[in-house]
């Protein structure tokens, strides 16, 4: 049977929820947006999808068609769709490492989202984030302050960059700072494709005590055009896999200590 051409109120508000987040969100971020439980959203989101409205991912949906937000939006969920469990090892072996009332700086990559929601756990954290889904899991949440950087809006990553932003992080002074890359060279350390977030990693490793990378292992292999901050400016990486022979040496050159993230972690 053909299913009614009109939504329900519930569907309706999920749409109009995804739209204010610029095409995609979380589920848990969605739950917390419309009041239900991550269930009610996962059901909707299932319908939605069969109907064509929204294309699901692992932890969440974004829009498709018309209504979307264009061509590069949905790229983020697309890999927070990648590397799932791994992410979420990585988050809770990241999660004793932060603890309640520090400040936190949280960049708008997939694997540092999964941090987000471990960090749920905490209490009294100041938060600052260039990222909607970031700020949308931990504001007004276990007596959290949450700082929104300014600046320009990018689509693709969900997330603020320019002058604006990286003049706004400078004002703090960071317990931790959480970074992802989009890849992890031996030689340069790492590297991004948006050379706004490359710059913004500079301003914010700079007012930081320490600077945690988290990434999946398929990051030793990839390339990217645009440098970080230097290499000797990051504390600790923590990934699903050892780094190979070369990276692991440039790791101990550059004085970085290296964090296996396993199941146990997770369960931890």
């Amino acid at each position: 049977m053909p299913r009614p051409a009109t939504p329900s109120h519930r569907e309706v508000e999920l749409l109009e929820t995804l739209r204010r987040l610029g095409g995609s969100g979380r589920s848990a971020e969605l739950a917390l947006m419309l009041d239900v439980s991550e269930e009610t959203v996962r059901r909707t989101i299932k319908t939605l999808a069969k109907a064509g409205s929204v294309e699901r991912v692992h932890g969440g949906a974004y829009l498709v068609g018309p209504r979307s937000s264009g061509e590069t939006g949905p790229s983020f969920f697309r890999r927070m769709g990648e590397n799932p469990d791994e992410k979420a090892q990585i988050a809770a072996a990241v999660l004793p490492k932060i603890a309640d009332g520090m400040t936190v700086f949280l960049d708008v990559g997939s694997t540092t989202s999964f941090v987000a929601e471990a960090l749920r756990q905490r209490r009294n954290l100041t938060v600052v984030t260039n990222s909607i889904g970031v700020a949308q899991l931990l504001a007004n949440h276990n007596g959290n302050r949450l700082h929104l950087l300014g600046g320009e809006m990018c689509s693709d990553d969900r997330g603020t960059f320019g002058p604006v932003a990286e003049a706004q992080a400078g004002r703090f002074a960071f317990d931790v700072v959480v970074l992802s890359a989009d890849a992890l060279s031996p030689k340069y350390g790492l590297l991004f494709h948006n050379p706004a977030e490359a710059e913004l990693t500079l301003a914010v490793t700079a007012a930081a005590e320490q600077v945690i990378v988290v990434t999946t292992h398929s990051k030793f292999s990839e390339s990217a055009p645009h440098r970080g901050p230097a290499p000797q400016h990051l504390s600790l990486l923590v990934s699903d896999r050892e780094p190979g022979k070369k990276l692991a040496r440039a790791l101990t050159d550059w004085g970085v200590a290296f964090a296996l993230a396993s199941p146990a972690a997770e369960e931890a």
